[in-house]
């Protein structure tokens, strides 16, 4: 009988959790939504497809067998409808960011995209959107143009030596001298080595190590205050990059700082005007450089994989691409800048973007939000205070009922009198509402130009499947940002003329 007691005991302890679980799923704050069974009871699934790089398309499954609003764990639901989307993302931040934003980047870290206080996101705000503005950026666009070129130089380069070019290698090396120009005053140079500097690779290392922190927040702050811990590989990679991105943020941004207090002519970066601000209308040099890795986070890998994505899909679609050769060659003179590519001049090329943003936004999965505390209406549902919501642009973009044939690349459905209202609010490519995407208008000048360029260097530019590549390369891996499984996106083409490159 001994030797039974605390077995018993043992078993009576795991029906009671296993009831008390049952008990609470069934009474949770989300028990009434539509959703699979578990999620009244676990997020452990939801966390799996997270780490897969699976989860917009996991949730999505869920809209499509449950409806537009779907249960996803036990305090978190995705809506698919466009009326709880303009709701929950609005101008009025009702609806406040949750602590996914710091536990995906660096809870240390006071930057416009991660901060949770709504009188800091709007103060970070008011004095950093101006100088990525459209205005604004018209005096930076040299800087910009001169990565554009020097990237397609190197893409010719690498056709005439091996016959193809990873686009995805160099577009994501381009976006990254881009914006640390624009950032730190100096580019990362990596266009001209050819490969990536040892802060980007520390930079993917951090948003890599950012999705275990959303999946398990806490982990990685535990395993940064136990030193014994670091032992592990991946642990000690982490923090070892933490510490160089800090120290060479600090010191690259004080090093402007001086340049700029100095008087001396330096080259205009999007922090310029805040250096020389009056005190009460500036940021801190700390607040200064975390919103430096924010940007170098949100406007490298970002662009860069929706640029890929665009000049695969036209690859990819002949008719497409032909089209899109003709309207560039036709109205763009042979020497052009971003002026000379307004929607008017060039509408075919505007809905290329259009549908690639559509289909392949830079963060497509849910951008979670907290319901305030006298609880909401959401979708019909009643949704108690203090739970999650999301929209998700991945949903919302492939709606049979907003966007017909959904999941096929057709850019004429953004031509002038075809698009509608409702797929115009359904569009949150750059996020919605007061949080919409400060880069935005750095992203498209970027896509613009680049594509412009690429497709007038390579008119008959086309997937090539050298060194095994296929679609499977392409398929989207989502860990908050979306990038090519393979990692890769080799095209091949028509070298241009030999006397250089179109400019």
């Amino acid at each position: 009988m001994a030797f039974f007691y605390p077995i018993a005991v043992a078993s009576a302890f795991l029906i009671l959790t296993i009831l008390g679980t049952l008990i609470t799923g069934r009474r949770g704050p989300l028990s009434h939504l539509p959703g699979p069974w578990y999620s009244k009871y676990t997020s452990l699934i939801s966390k799996y497809h997270w780490l897969r790089g699976h989860q917009p398309a996991y949730v999505h499954r869920l809209h499509q067998q449950y409806g537009p609003v779907v249960r996803v764990a036990p305090d978190f639901a995705d809506l698919c409808d466009i009326s709880a989307k303009q709701t929950i993302y609005s101008t009025k931040e009702v609806y406040l960011k949750t602590s996914f934003y710091s536990d995906l980047t660096n809870r240390q870290d006071r930057n416009v995209f991660a901060t949770q206080n709504i009188e800091a996101h709007r103060r970070h705000r008011r004095l950093l959107q101006g100088p990525m503005s459209e205005t604004s950026l018209k005096v930076l666009e040299p800087i910009v143009r001169s990565r554009i070129d020097l990237a397609i130089a190197r893409m010719v380069e690498a056709v005439r030596t091996k016959g193809f070019v990873d686009v995805y290698h160099w577009t994501l090396l381009m976006t990254t001298d881009v914006i640390g120009e624009l950032t730190f005053g100096e580019s990362f140079r990596t266009l001209e080595a050819g490969t990536q500097s040892q802060y980007i690779t520390d930079l993917q290392s951090i948003g890599r190590a950012g999705s275990i922190g959303v999946a398990f927040p806490g982990l990685l702050p535990f395993v940064a205050k136990f030193p014994f811990l670091r032992v592990i590989p991946a642990a000690n990679k982490t923090a070892m990059a933490v510490r160089r991105l800090t120290t060479y943020g600090q010191e690259s941004m004080a090093r402007y700082h001086r340049l700029v207090s100095s008087d001396k002519l330096v080259q205009p970066t999007v922090f310029t005007k805040v250096f020389k601000a009056e005190a009460d209308e500036t940021l801190t040099l700390d607040e200064i450089t975390h919103n430096a890795r924010a940007y170098l986070i949100g406007g490298s890998d970002t662009t860069a994989h929706t640029l890929t994505y665009l000049l695969w899909c036209v690859c990819k679609h002949s008719n497409v691409r032909d089209r899109l050769v003709k309207e560039i060659r036709t109205n763009l003179p042979a020497e052009f800048s971003d002026a000379d590519t307004p929607a008017d001049r060039l509408p075919y090329l505007h809905c290329v973007i259009e549908e690639t943003l559509r289909l392949y936004s830079a963060a497509p999965g849910g951008l979670p939000r907290q319901v305030p505390a006298q609880g909401a209406y959401l979708g019909c549902y009643w949704f108690p205070g203090g739970v999650t919501v999301t929209c998700q642009a991945y949903s919302l973009h492939r709606d049979p009922t907003i966007f017909t044939n959904p999941d096929a690349f057709e850019p004429d459905r953004w031509a002038e009198g075809r698009v509608t209202k409702r797929m115009k609010d359904a569009f949150m490519a750059w996020g919605g509402g007061a949080r919409m995407c400060i880069g935005l208008h750095l992203a498209r000048m970027e896509l613009r130009q680049t594509a412009a360029l690429f497709f007038r260097n390579f008119p008959d530019a086309r997937v090539s499947t050298a060194e095994g590549m296929s679609d499977a390369d392409m398929e989207p891996s989502i860990h908050f940002l979306l990038s090519p499984k393979g990692q890769r996106c080799c095209i091949e083409g028509s070298l241009p003329p030999a006397e250089g490159i179109s400019q």
